[in-house]
């Protein structure tokens, strides 16, 4: 009998790429997104990968405690267990905090934070009966805080040290947990985030020198070939599900391993300053 996984966010990017991955592993995959209009190019991905029969389409909404209440019971009334969640659905954003505001942060944590919450929470009891795992897509945002990513960051940061609380609690009734942290993505800065980098200089007031440093190190950052393609981030999040005991801290690549290395060997936070100083021009 197949095992089911129920991913979020999987309308394109990591989530689309780790659907797939994980039906050719021989998963059951619930591939979730906000708006199922959208899930086109995920069926197209999965019959070209022929898997079709393997994926299956659902609505989740993640900052909706109700669409995420349905989605679980529904998925455990048709397939009678599951036995792993891959946390991906969230939201970029960039922009800092005296000009953006306070509902722009709580909107970033509702989606990348609360959300992620919400579901695990969900989850925990029928994880516990299948013996499952919680994977969580999270970034190298996540331990190193970046130039004008301040919201983003935090919510990521939350993630991290929520599930780093859960894991040794979740582990002693026999439910693994697991963060994923990519760097840098190719195509999805500018398509996720939904940049007008001319409207965000000229808003920016004194911080546009630093904004336009920032846009242009981010921007070469994704086209460079630090870059990773969806297919690749999305591996380690696959090869998590299927091995025999995961590590809590996954990096999708060499360079993102090098990348978190810095903070955490960073006592006094003195190299990370200095790097990411270095990411204004």
């Amino acid at each position: 009998m197949a095992k089911t996984v129920l991913i979020t966010g999987t309308s394109s990017g990591i989530g689309l790429a780790a659907a797939v991955g994980a039906a050719r592993a021989g998963w059951h995959a619930v591939a979730t997104m906000r708006d199922t209009g959208r899930a086109d190019a995920l069926l197209e991905a999965a019959r070209e990968a022929g898997v079709a029969d393997r994926v299956q389409v659902k609505r989740l909404d993640v900052t909706d405690a109700a669409s995420v209440a349905t989605c679980v019971s529904e998925v455990v009334a048709e397939h009678g267990h599951l036995d792993a969640i891959v946390n991906n659905a969230g939201a970029g954003f960039v922009g800092t905090i005296e000009q953006h505001g306070m509902e722009q942060v709580r909107s970033v944590m509702e989606v990348n934070f609360f959300g992620v919450v919400e579901l695990t929470r969900v989850a925990l009891p029928h994880l516990r009966a299948s013996g499952g795992r919680v994977i969580t897509v999270t970034s190298i945002g996540g331990v190193v805080g970046q130039p004008f990513n301040e919201s983003y960051c935090a919510a990521k940061f939350a993630v991290e040290g929520f599930m780093e609380s859960l894991a040794p609690v979740a582990a002693s009734t026999g439910v693994q947990v697991a963060v994923v942290e990519p760097g840098a993505v190719t195509s999805e800065f500018v398509n996720n985030v939904r940049l007008d980098v001319p409207a965000m200089l000229a808003q920016a007031g004194p911080y546009a020198p630093a904004l336009r440093g920032y846009v242009d190190h981010a921007l070469k950052s994704f086209g460079s070939d630090n870059a990773q393609t969806s297919e690749q981030a999305a591996a380690p999040v696959v090869d998590a599900l299927t091995a025999d005991r995961m590590p809590f801290r996954i990096q999708t690549s060499d360079w993102a391993r090098d990348f978190v290395a810095v903070k955490l060997t960073d006592l006094d936070g003195s190299a990370v300053q200095t790097e990411m100083t270095g990411w204004l021009g």
